[in-house]
């Protein structure tokens, strides 16, 4: 049997609440500082709720030019953004690559929300025949790694993998398993997300998904907190590059950390709520240390998934017992960076990677802020509040997405 091609983190971008470079990112996620405010984007007054998690510091363009820009949703332009920080921060020089061995895996969520709503309004107000030529290629979920690859002159594989709030988790899961297959050297891979329009909000609220803590936005985001109420919408973008690492080391490539294992299951249970049983989650965690040849025992961290949710937060809890044991589940800090975010849907998975990437590199545990009030179903070590200092060896990535999706990344340090 051949040996499995070992694969490394030399990238990141990413597109925030809390900042939209690598640095004001990392720092506010060291500081527990909470990107959650007032939505501005449209009159909430009328919502059930009125906060969400926008990008703030972003120029568009800084990225695109002007006239590309309009021809794209948000969600298109945090991913392009995303993609070209982390390209840059990879080093990748295409002048001495072989572009059909780098390829793009990134995808949305719920992709072009925003330019569906503008259209519906065109469709009413000015007729079928003032549709914009532009509109199905603004909307589809797989034009952000069309444009990627675009961009960059990646010819290698490119495709989007859409699992709700899961997609750039089994993005970059799926970005793995073809650098070790030996089909690219090496890959962009992540999410993307820009749903935060009436539609989106009124879509989520309709389903009490949402926080209504309205007159406290900042503490609305409460994941493992015996008060939460819901989850807090929000938008951006996490690219990572990922390559093989013997071709990382051969052109001298700054290396984060390796990408060590990948997990995935489906519960069969429930469109949107989790398995009571937690065994989805579970096996997914199980399947990603397996795959990185760990056990437990050299887990350190868990980025959870820590919607804020009721049933999300005591079922992930359930399911991180049951992949470590009691026993080693109480050793090990799980916290959710989404309590300063909010919940970035299908980008969840690549923001988060990005914060396990460096809190590898710098040896911090990110907090989760806002838990003030123990739940007796969620009583694990959250690192509530302030950041710590510890050796990270190896961290869980964790995203659960509507339809019973799970998905878990291992990272480790080199």
């Amino acid at each position: 049997m051949a040996e499995t091609r070992r694969v490394v983190v030399t990238g990141l971008g990413v597109v925030s609440p809390v900042g939209s470079t690598l640095d004001t990112f990392w720092a506010s996620i060291q500081a527990g500082v909470s990107g959650v405010g007032p939505i501005t984007y449209f009159d909430a007054s009328a919502f059930d709720t009125k906060f969400a998690g926008q990008v703030k510091d972003f120029s568009v363009e800084a990225f695109i030019p002007k006239k590309e820009a309009r021809r794209m949703d948000p969600f298109c332009h945090y991913g392009v953004a995303a993609a070209k920080m982390a390209f840059d921060d990879s080093g990748l020089d295409m002048s001495k690559e072989d572009p059909r061995r780098i390829g793009v895996v990134a995808a949305s969520g719920v992709g072009g929300l925003q330019i569906l709503q503008g259209q519906m309004d065109v469709l009413r107000t000015r007729g079928p025949g003032r549709f914009s030529p532009f509109m199905i290629p603004q909307m589809i979920t797989n034009i952000l790694p069309g444009l990627i690859s675009i961009n960059h002159n990646l010819k290698g594989p490119n495709f989007a993998v859409v699992t709700a709030c899961a997609s750039g988790t089994h993005c970059i899961g799926e970005a793995l398993a073809l650098i070790r297959a030996g089909k690219a050297d090496a890959m962009v891979a992540g999410g993307a997300e820009g749903a935060i329009c009436e539609l989106g909000v009124g879509g989520f609220n309709a389903m009490r998904a949402l926080s209504t803590r309205n007159d406290d936005p900042q503490a609305a985001s409460r994941p493992f907190d015996k008060d939460r109420d819901g989850f807090i919408m929000a938008e951006g973008a996490g690219i990572i590059v990922i390559e093989e690492y013997e071709h990382a080391k051969a052109r001298g490539a700054r290396i984060y950390c390796e990408l060590a294992g990948f997990g995935c299951t489906g519960d069969a249970y429930h469109i949107t709520a989790p398995d009571e049983t937690a065994e989805g989650p579970a096996g997914g965690m199980k399947l990603a240390m397996q795959d990185a040849g760990l056990t437990p025992a050299d887990i350190d961290y868990i980025n959870a998934h820590g919607t804020s949710t009721p049933l999300n937060d005591s079922g992930e809890t359930k399911a991180i017992k049951l992949a470590m044991g009691e026993e080693r589940a109480r050793q090990i800090a799980v916290s959710s960076t989404k309590s300063m975010t909010g919940h970035l849907l299908g980008a969840a998975g690549g923001v988060e990677s990005v914060a396990c990437a460096l809190a590898i590199r710098d040896g911090v545990l990110p907090p989760t802020i806002n838990y003030t009030t123990p739940d007796p179903e969620c009583d694990l070590d959250y690192v509530p509040n302030e950041a710590r200092k510890a050796t990270i060896r190896a961290c869980l990535n964790n995203s659960l997405g509507f339809g019973g999706h799970n998905a878990t990344l291992c990272f480790k340090a080199l």
